[in-house]
C-alpha cells in the first residue's frame, strides 16, 4: 500500500495498469525514466551552476553508475577531444 495515496486510487490505477497492453506498459515506463533523467539532470544543473554541459554529465553518471565508470568516461573523452 502507498502511504501518499488513496487506497480506492490507487486500485484504480492497478486496474488501469493491468488492462493496458505490453505496448503501453513499456511506453509508460519509458516515459517516466524519461522524467526521472531529466529531472536528475535539471537538479544537478542546479546545484551546480559553474559547470559545463560535460562536466554536468560526467556527474550525473558518477551519482548513477558510480566514480570508476565515471573516470573512464572522463579519460575516454579526453582521448578523443585530443
Amino acid at each position: 500500500m502507498s502511504l501518499d495515496t488513496h487506497p480506492d486510487a490507487e486500485q484504480f490505477q492497478i486496474s488501469l495498469l493491468r488492462k493496458a497492453s505490453a505496448a503501453e506498459r513499456i511506453s509508460r515506463a519509458c516515459s517516466l525514466s524519461e522524467t526521472v533523467i531529466q529531472l536528475s539532470h535539471r537538479a544537478i544543473r542546479r546545484a551546480n551552476p559553474e559547470l559545463n554541459e560535460q562536466e554536468l554529465n560526467l556527474l550525473f553518471v558518477t551519482y548513477y553508475y558510480g566514480k570508476d565508470l565515471s573516470e573512464h568516461l572522463r579519460r575516454y573523452l579526453n582521448c578523443k577531444a585530443a
